[in-house]
């Protein structure tokens, strides 16, 4: 498959549900995240535990959802509770393997800030945490998939919405929180990690096509490169078979 066969969502949803490990239990938040957990599951991880914030476990939906409280995404459902029942009853008790967030700011320790953006010395308030912040707090990894533009990948994010690495090295740690194993972004343009001392971003792989100076152009502090940094792996032709036809037919998504 070459680099006109997919398109650039498609590209980022292969690579997270790549990132999936079959049986492991899933916190997912909507858009793109579901969209890749749905992969994963559908291919190389049938045994996929995908539990939504809301209370639902493993839903079969046919329909895709606008958002977690659309009742279509909770079809066939293995499961119904709350948000006291999956946040408390599951995740606070350490039994999620990943949190999959989105965010409408990440900074260069992983920090999310999906509560607020200062525009002209004003806060401009524009959603909040929702599960996020207990989500990342407490899954055992976390992904997030974001657009790659300065004003998204920043140096500090304007309000900490969702705990990464909190100010790097051991400073997550030291505040009393869980250890994280694993923090991933994936953007349009690229995978990040944290798998350093510092704790702080840096470029694990390039999207084809993709250049660095048009990674470094489009984030907002001078991000570094993982001294092994590879070139994405492109999708198969079955993963986009299952994108295109089962999990999100009608691409409201991809």
């Amino acid at each position: 498959m070459n680099s006109t066969d997919f398109t650039t969502n498609e590209l980022m949803a292969v690579t997270a549900s790549r990132m999936l490990e079959d049986g492991q239990n899933i916190v997912v938040g909507l858009g793109l995240p579901q969209v890749a957990t749905l992969l994963a599951k559908n291919s190389h991880a049938p045994n996929l535990n995908i539990i939504y914030e809301i209370g639902v476990v493993n839903p079969e939906s046919v329909d895709t959802g606008v958002g977690i409280a659309d009742p279509r995404l909770w079809y066939r459902s293995e499961y119904f509770t709350s948000f006291v029942g999956s946040l408390g009853s599951v995740l606070h008790r350490g039994l999620v393997d990943v949190g999959f967030l989105g965010g409408l700011q990440i900074d260069k320790f992983g920090n999310i800030n999906s509560t607020g953006i200062y525009e002209k010395d004003r806060f401009r308030h524009i959603n909040g945490s929702g599960g996020a912040a207990d989500i990342a707090s407490y899954s055992k990894k976390v992904f997030a998939i974001a657009k790659h533009q300065n004003r998204k990948i920043v140096e500090l994010v304007d309000f900490i919405t969702t705990v990464g690495y909190l100010k790097g090295g051991t400073s997550r740690e030291d505040t009393g929180l869980p250890k994280c194993k694993d923090i991933r972004i994936i953007t349009n343009l690229c995978v990040m990690n944290f798998n350093n001392e510092a704790r702080e971003m840096q470029v694990e792989s390039i999207h084809p096509g993709v250049t660095r100076e048009q990674i470094k152009e489009n984030t907002g502090f001078d991000i570094k490169f993982d001294m092994d940094v590879k070139i994405t792996d492109l999708p198969d032709e079955k993963e986009i078979y299952l994108l295109r036809n089962v999990i999100d037919p009608k691409k409201i998504y991809i």
